[in-house]
């Protein structure tokens, strides 16, 4: 079952080799990095906030240098959402009022890569808030999907995304509260991994109009890796857990999975279901067992109710809502038992299944918009939905704080399916491997 490519470049583990190898040096990657930048980001608009220079002066300092075993990115290009702060660039989140917020000092994720020997050559686009499925706003204007330049590459991890399927780099790292990992990958056909909560800290990943200060973890948000296959993604995971995840690997040939393709009140486009099931197919016919109904799964309508709420507050930090409420302290707990509850369903759940699959959005890669995607409707199946229910696909994951790997599929209409491959908190890694060795079935 194929996928669309855009690019033969290698993934971040090969180019870090060919750099150990002697093939090329940490300057030589970084200039051939450039370069893909400046020759395909005119059409895609996708790395926004470049860092050539200090990248070249850094590459310098690596050239000559024998990588040891604790640098494993050692003189891999790489670029990293514009939310995410790098000391000495902007970080203004979409704003035009804060396109002058200098970042005084590195944000977790990237003292963590930088650590193992990566290169940062610029950040990628966002939606004001990070809070769309397009990356677009009045600062850095709009990126485009790179399979076709009239649709989005997803939000608000877009920029991210594109760079990384149009080959500009192999790898970023984003953040994901409502699929912002998750739906991007899947619009661009590359791989991204929503971590469980808790387990990649998002330090120096603040709104700007709160300031440079330690904040606390965002309630349901993470920061998790892009890049275009498996093994990366489990390397730049392992480079910034904080939390030891378990190893244990199961073998494809025994799992049993449910594949969920209905949630209430979020129809999924058969451009989308399509693939999955085909997916599906495949691996039966290969030894997994995927059942499409149980008696276990958690109450999902009562489950996106919640979700929602959460979000909301969460984003607002406690401000007035959509319907102009503000939640009170009782708001919040009576939120926080309910999400008990459900990790509680979803646990019980893995019980009885080793993975969950399920579409990363109900959709393929939509039209540009000038709204946000959420204010308005989806067309599914020739009808037209509230855009906002899509928002259940990303958080059947969220909510219960669970891992999530996005892997490509298949196509429709010459555009990337991606699925999500769902497992039990802190099974990150099993995730990752699950979604390798189902890609492995489906493409050989």
């Amino acid at each position: 079952m194929a996928y669309p490519t855009l690019t033969d470049q290698p993934g971040a583990i090969a180019l870090a080799a060919q750099i150990r190898a002697g093939d090329l040096s940490p300057r030589e990657a970084v200039e051939a990095a450039i370069a893909r930048i400046e020759d395909r980001d005119m059409q895609i608009d996708a790395v926004v906030v470049c860092d050539f220079e200090r990248a070249r002066t850094a590459a310098e300092a690596l050239d000559g240098q024998v990588p040891g075993d604790d640098r494993p990115l050692f003189g891999v290009p790489m670029t990293i959402k514009e939310s995410f702060d790098i000391a000495g660039l902007p970080t203004c989140w979409g704003h035009e009022r804060f396109a002058d917020n200098i970042a005084r000092r590195d944000a977790f994720v990237v003292e963590r890569l930088k650590a193992a020997g990566a290169i940062f050559v610029g950040k990628t686009n966002v939606p004001p808030d990070l809070a769309d499925w397009q990356s677009r706003n009045p600062v850095y204007g709009r990126t485009r999907n790179p399979h076709d330049t009239t649709r989005t590459p997803g939000g608000s991890s877009g920029g991210a995304a594109a760079a990384v399927a149009s080959g500009m780099v192999p790898c970023d790292y984003g953040s994901d509260i409502g699929g912002s990992v998750r739906v991007p990958a899947h619009f661009c056909g590359v791989w991204g991994h929503k971590t469980s909560w808790g387990v990649v800290p998002t330090r120096g990943q603040v709104h700007p109009m709160l300031g440079q200060d330690e904040r606390a973890e965002v309630a349901l948000g993470v920061a998790g890796p892009i890049a275009r296959n498996a093994d990366d993604l489990a390397l730049l995971l392992r480079l910034t857990a904080t939390v030891a995840l378990p190893e244990q690997i199961q073998p494809l040939a025994g799992c049993r999975m449910l594949l969920l393709t209905d949630y209430p009140g979020s129809p999924v486009d058969d451009a989308v279901r399509g693939p999955i099931e085909a997916a599906a197919a495949s691996l039966e016919a290969a030894g997994v067992r995927i059942d499409r109904s149980c008696d276990v799964l958690p109450d999902l309508a009562a489950q996106q109710g919640s979700y929602m709420k959460m979000l909301n507050i969460a984003l607002a930090r406690g401000m007035p809502g959509p319907d102009g409420k503000r939640a009170n302290a009782t708001d919040w707990f009576d939120l926080l038992d309910d999400q008990a509850r459900n990790e509680s369903a979803w646990r019980r759940l893995f019980e009885t299944y080793d993975f969950v699959l399920a579409p990363p959005a109900p959709v393929l890669a939509l039209p540009h918009s000038e709204g946000r995607v959420f204010d308005g409707t989806l067309t599914i199946n020739g009808r037209e939905e509230n855009a906002g229910a899509a928002l259940a696909w990303a958080g059947i994951a969220t909510f219960p704080n669970l891992p999530s790997t996005v892997l490509p599929i298949g196509e429709s209409g010459r555009l990337p399916c991606g699925m999500q491959v769902i497992g039990p908190r802190w099974h990150d890694l099993g995730c990752i491997a699950a979604a390798k060795a189902i890609g492995e079935v489906l493409h050989g």
